[in-house]
């Protein structure tokens, strides 16, 4: 039989084991530097309380990135740029309701509500963010027949232009916030590692819409990629 030394070598094993997946999450204290970059995911009013497809409590990321941003020495910004009749719409598909689902070319795709269509107010970036640093703002989704929830490749694969240029200024990590954290960030954070960049995802500083599990299966996706879960003070400065 185990003697009791033995007996707490192993309870300190599955000890350690448990905590092991958090552990991962949590990064410290984390310091910025001339290869930091943060990347600013789509704050715009149709993603806002009273919008067309508002993430619930939107708007609380504003102050929180607002922060954030004159901590980084580099700021990027996306907006979703939707063309009127969008393949993203339900209204595009006879019969169809919003949050269904339908096969396209390029796989999957969830049915939206119309929203962030060019040129309107719903699509234009929240009144109150105040980031008059930031050096890029890049529109996505603007193809008709194609969408894109990722700031780096749109749903069939094409490249947004986006790792190519972070890698020009020689930004080589990532720190993304915004909306909505189950769909544009986590895809946004999936293909930054794909692309190489050390990634990190600021949890207060995003809001999800979490639809049947979304949320979850999010953060699941990102963990096994190696993204970095923290929460704005974790940042050091």
């Amino acid at each position: 039989m185990p003697n009791r030394r033995q007996l707490l070598a192993g309870m300190g094993a599955l000890a350690a084991a448990a905590v092991a997946p958090k552990a991962l999450w949590a990064a410290g204290k984390v310091s910025l530097d001339r290869t930091s970059v943060l990347l600013v995911i789509d704050v715009q009013n149709c993603f806002l309380p009273g919008g067309s497809l508002a993430v619930k409590d939107g708007d609380r990321v504003v102050p929180v990135i607002n922060a954030l941003a004159k901590k980084f020495p580099d700021v990027v910004m996306t907006q979703d740029w939707h063309t009127p009749g969008h393949i993203s719409f339900a209204s595009s598909h006879g019969g169809k309701k919003p949050f269904e689902t339908i096969d396209l070319k390029y796989g999957k795709q969830v049915l939206w509500p119309d929203h962030c269509v060019q040129g309107t107010d719903g699509a234009g970036l929240s009144k109150d963010l105040a980031i008059p640093q930031a050096e890029l703002i890049l529109r996505k989704g603007f193809n008709k027949d194609t969408d894109s929830y990722s700031a780096f490749n749109e749903a069939d694969g094409r490249a947004t232009g986006l790792a190519s240029y972070l890698k020009a200024r020689k930004l080589q990590r990532v720190f993304i916030a915004g909306l909505a954290t189950d769909f544009c960030v986590a895809w946004s954070a999936l293909d930054a590692r794909k692309a190489g960049f050390d990634t990190y995802v600021i949890e207060d500083a995003c809001r999800g819409i979490d639809t049947q599990g979304s949320l979850a299966k999010a953060w699941a996706d990102m963990a096994k990629a190696g993204v970095k879960r923290i929460q704005s003070g974790d940042l050091a400065g």
